[in-house]
């Protein structure tokens, strides 16, 4: 297994809008960042009135787009020191917790634990009742029980740190830089 002399981040995006545009104000202040977006975040990226084109030319991006998820082998090679997965879907939450691996960015989750490369997941499903950012303004959800859940089982795993707001995102990015 080849060893980068400056492993990377790899950040992943999924299909949620909650805190969606601090999260990539964040990545634009990062430079050792490589993009994984799943096949929902693409969509919304658009939804949301983001230009993907310009993302996709500032950094380097890997879009849901094989069944083999290739660019799995990045993280065999130690081209990355962690992962992100801000902001987290309940349906990515559920997938990691019970072992699914059908996606680009639930791939690459597997196979950072695999290689004992560190998670930070930014799990937006985390209060019975929250206000999160829709395309069209603030409303209101109100996550399932199983989605709570979910988000605690997944505290549960090895090398998976799950945060609960953005500026505990950006305190354990600072925290484990």
């Amino acid at each position: 297994m080849g060893r980068y002399e400056r492993p990377r981040e790899a950040w992943a995006i999924t299909g949620s809008g909650h805190y969606l545009k601090e999260c990539l104000d964040l990545i634009q202040h990062r430079s050792d960042v490589d993009l994984f977006l799943s096949k929902a975040a693409a969509e919304v990226l658009s939804m949301y009135d983001f230009d993907v084109k310009s993302i996709r030319e500032r950094f380097t991006c890997f879009r849901d787009t094989t069944a083999s998820a290739s660019p799995v082998g990045l993280f065999y090679q130690g081209r990355y020191k962690r992962l992100i997965i801000a902001p987290a879907t309940s349906n990515t939450i559920a997938k990691m917790v019970w072992g699914i691996a059908d996606t680009l960015v639930t791939n690459i989750y597997a196979q950072a634990g695999k290689c004992r490369i560190p998670s930070i997941v930014f799990a937006c499903d985390t209060e019975p009742e929250m206000e999160t950012e829709a395309p069209g303004g603030t409303v209101m959800v109100y996550p399932r029980q199983i989605d709570l859940e979910n988000v605690e089982r997944l505290r549960e795993f090895e090398y998976t740190s799950v945060v609960t707001s953005f500026s505990q995102l950006v305190s354990t990015l600072e925290k484990t830089e």
